[in-house]
């Protein structure tokens, strides 16, 4: 086993698309529960409308991706909408239950029969990052990097604008938090009460929130589907969620750059761990292990990683514990 192999390629991991698609749905997921409160456990959802809109517009209707995009991010809206309207007058318990039932019911809808001619069912859509790639002005047969961190032209060209689209996202993150409107989400957050009696309209600021985290959650989808080129229903199971989850809760909820070292540093340990794993398979020292159970182990460990941190730090890596104080209306 070559543990400097393995620490390569958990760092690229780190660094790769895949972590900065998550680490920009975990933004989003950061303006819910990280900033305003909303216990949201249907984030997939919001990057499930985003996919399909650009999956759909492209591969359907051979739409441009900008209009791809365009309709993923408004499919986002009108999911916030309809999440939202009749359940943030509500307790915080009402949103947790609507929204993880409403990420499943879509992952559902999208693989039937029925949608088939639509989303291709069970099998998903494919040829969906051509619009993209030809915008793309890296070499797709030249690698750039040094060693484990060399990527090809295309995955470059993903990386560049998915972190481009996170360092964004974190941008506007500290601009709001810095403004009025921040300041009366985090007092929402603390004491809706208190804000309310100020004059100020709670439900009003909750759903702005909902919409803007929903949004940032679709965008992460549409590149998801940009980078694959292909998307089928059950990539977006609950587990995903789950994983957003963990990647805020271990950067730190209501910190700007939480989610971006969550994500990285959740990817560095999931591609370690496996690789230590099938490290000491091929060593024999795991003979009652196969192949599959890896990923079983893997699971196992992100559980045991989210109970670890909500037992001793709350508040993640960089998080103030005030910031993880649950105590949702």
């Amino acid at each position: 086993m070559d543990i400097l192999s393995i620490l390569a390629e958990s760092t690229r991991s780190a660094l790769g698309p895949i972590a900065a698609i998550y680490a920009l749905a975990a933004v989003g997921l950061n303006f819910h529960f990280g900033y305003t409160g909303l216990l949201n456990f249907g984030q997939v959802g919001f990057m499930l409308v985003g996919a399909y809109g650009v999956g759909i517009s492209v591969a359907v209707f051979d739409l441009p991706l900008l209009a791809g995009f365009a309709v993923g991010l408004l499919c986002a809206l009108v999911l916030a909408l309809l999440l939202g309207v009749p359940t943030l007058r509500l307790r915080a318990d009402y949103l947790a239950i609507t929204t993880i039932a409403a990420a499943e019911v879509l992952r559902l809808v999208y693989r039937a029969g029925f949608a088939e001619p639509l989303t291709g069912g069970v099998y998903g859509l494919q040829n969906l990052s051509s619009g993209f790639r030809a915008l793309n002005p890296f070499d797709g047969g030249t690698r750039y990097g040094v060693g484990a961190l060399a990527y090809n032209g295309n995955h470059m060209w993903v990386l560049v604008v998915t972190w481009g689209l996170v360092l964004l996202m974190v941008g506007l993150t500290w601009m709001l938090m810095h403004s009025p409107w921040g300041r009366v989400i985090k007092g929402v957050r603390e004491d809706e009460d208190a804000v309310r009696s100020l004059g100020k309209n709670v439900f009003g600021y909750k759903m702005q929130a909902l919409v803007l985290g929903g949004l940032i959650g679709a965008m992460a989808g549409c590149m998801l589907a940009v980078y694959q080129a292909s998307i089928q229903p059950d990539q977006f199971k609950p587990q995903v969620t789950f994983f957003l989850w963990v990647i805020l809760l271990l950067g730190g909820a209501g910190r700007v750059f939480g989610p971006v070292l969550g994500a990285m540093a959740f990817w560095f340990l999931m591609t370690f761990t496996d690789g230590l794993l099938k490290g000491f398979g091929s060593m024999g020292w795991l003979p009652f292990l196969s192949g599959p159970d890896y990923g079983a182990i893997q699971l196992a460990f992100v559980g045991l990683l989210l109970v670890v941190l909500i037992v001793f730090r709350p508040q993640g890596i960089i998080g103030d514990r005030k910031e993880m104080l649950i105590n949702v209306k």
